[in-house]
């Protein structure tokens, strides 16, 4: 009996012993290595806890007496190790020069038990597998990650230029054979609303646009059925706003014509070089220059009064770095056009005709009655209900009738499209007096044709009554209208002028 109670004693003391010398890891008393998964260009975090009961009995001793040493044994164990990092008992740190200042500890106190290794940012060469050594009073604490790194390649690199062709690779240090290589864009398939996988781990897309920007995630699947994943976030140097851009404006106000950057360019460490704007019109090719700011990624165009020969496409060019980039802006004239010009007399029809240069076709419109009389200052909207079936809704023309004077004021044309209110132009409605007649047109040369042939019936009566009063007062004879008799003493000689007398009058 007394060789197996030694036996039973020593296999108890020893398993006391080595209790202390064991990683206490996610268990107590178990080490395993890990695997992290990181793509390059991020941080890494190697993990190495002290377990939650052994923090608990030796938090406030931790950090008495404690060192760290990091090593790392390459891509292969059996390749020498060397030190990555060392925190000795006087708290002093060793750092290897080819990875400072981008290793530290996750928690520099180590009061917590934290003596996870931080890597930032993680290079293609630091794959390999790492060794944490903690010691403390007479226990050595252990831990083995293994770290691997993901490499995402853009084509041309980042940022890259809205419009030109861009290719994306996938690719991990994992040894085995790949068998599939998946992308994925904000959580939907890029590109497609299909799944994009292939063999290949290079991703064209030929055309960029905004859209494409934002969280992409690459999925490597291996013939040893290991699948690896990596997230990363493309930066695509273009335009804000909608892709083509269409500023609406009342003709003879001002307009503003959008032309921002996505991003500033100096912050990638490029400049912009120049920024202009041009507008083909009337066969003339108008240019405006932009004054160079460093500091902001917007390059307005300031209209003070456009008409509608300011309508159509103009054109906004960056020079960044050595490329330009170019962004298409529409302008379109809001133009209100009645149909009689000038002050219009009560009781007239009037057409109020909503005109938009360069229309999408998608437009809708709203006439409203802005009412400047101080007791009505509410909003009238012109709908079949408040004109009496009279006015047009939704339709760009707008039909009044009979003008009256309770349409005296300002008329307004709003123009509508899917994403709400685009503009509005106005037209100012002055009446005059009431018509002297409110005959119809069509009848007017009728009573003009009437009244002439009265008027020259009457007159040929009068002429004709009047031949005939004049027929009735002629004599038989009227070579006896001018004589008269005299009468005269009888002298021969004075017969003789008599004569002559009579002769003449005749």
């Amino acid at each position: 009996m007394r060789p197996v109670s030694l036996r039973l004693f020593l296999t108890f003391t020893l398993l006391h012993f080595t209790a202390g010398h064991i990683l206490p890891g996610l268990s107590e008393g178990i080490s395993r290595e890990q695997k992290v998964w990181v793509r390059e260009g991020s941080s890494a975090v190697l993990p190495c806890h002290l377990s939650p009961r052994k923090t608990r009995e030796s938090s406030k001793q931790l950090s008495d007496k404690i060192s760290v040493l990091w090593k790392r044994h390459g891509g292969s164990v059996h390749q020498e190790p060397h030190v990555v990092l060392e925190v000795g008992y006087s708290g002093l740190q060793k750092t290897a020069q080819l990875m400072k200042p981008r290793v530290s500890l996750q928690d520099s106190t180590l009061r917590n038990g934290n003596f996870s290794l931080r890597i930032d940012p993680v290079r293609s060469e630091d794959v390999g597998l790492y060794e944490a050594q903690v010691k403390y009073k007479t226990e050595v604490h252990s831990c083995h990650v293994e770290l691997g790194v993901i490499t995402v390649t853009l084509s041309p690199p980042s940022p890259v230029i809205e419009n030109e062709q861009l290719l994306m690779s996938c690719n991990s240090s994992h040894r085995a054979s790949l068998v599939e290589t998946c992308w994925f864009h904000d959580k939907h398939p890029g590109l497609t609303s299909r799944t994009f996988c292939f063999l290949s781990g290079t991703l064209s897309v030929f055309h960029p646009t905004m859209s494409d920007a934002g969280s992409w995630r690459c999925r490597l699947r291996y013939s040893d059925k290991e699948i690896i994943s990596a997230t990363f976030n493309l930066q695509v140097l273009g335009f804000d706003g909608p892709t083509n851009p269409v500023v609406y404006a009342a003709a003879g106000s001002a307009a503003t014509l959008p032309c921002s950057l996505s991003y500033l360019p100096s912050a990638f460490g490029m400049s912009v070089v120049a920024a202009h704007w041009s507008h083909l019109a009337g066969g003339h090719l108008q240019d405006w220059g932009i004054p160079q700011n460093l500091s902001s990624r917007s390059f307005p165009l300031h209209l003070p009064a456009v008409g509608p020969g300011d309508a159509g496409q103009y054109r906004c060019a960056v020079s960044v770095g050595h490329r330009t980039i170019s962004r298409d802006v529409n302008l379109a004239v809001v133009t209100v056009i009645p149909s009689i010009q000038g002050p219009v007399s009560e009781g007239n029809r009037l057409l109020l005709i909503c005109s938009i240069t360069h229309s999408q076709g998608h437009e809708r419109f709203q006439w409203t009655h802005l009412n400047s009389a101080p007791t009505k200052s509410k909003l009238a909207v012109a709908t079949p209900h408040n004109l009496e079936g009279r006015s047009s809704w939704m339709k760009h023309i707008l039909e009044i009738p009979q003008v009256s004077q309770k349409d005296t004021g300002t008329w307004e044309c709003s123009v509508y499209g899917p994403e709400g209110r685009l503009g509005a132009a106005e037209y100012d409605l002055q009446i005059t007096g009431a018509q002297v007649s409110s005959a119809p047109s069509i009848f007017s040369g009728q009573i003009t044709f009437g009244l002439t042939l009265t008027f020259v019936f009457l007159f040929a009566i009068c002429v004709v009554a009047l031949a005939l009063q004049k027929r009735a007062r002629t004599p038989a004879f009227p070579a006896l209208e001018g004589m008269f008799a005299v009468n005269v003493p009888w002298k021969p000689m004075e017969e003789n002028q008599k004569g002559k007398i009579q002769q003449t009058e005749c």
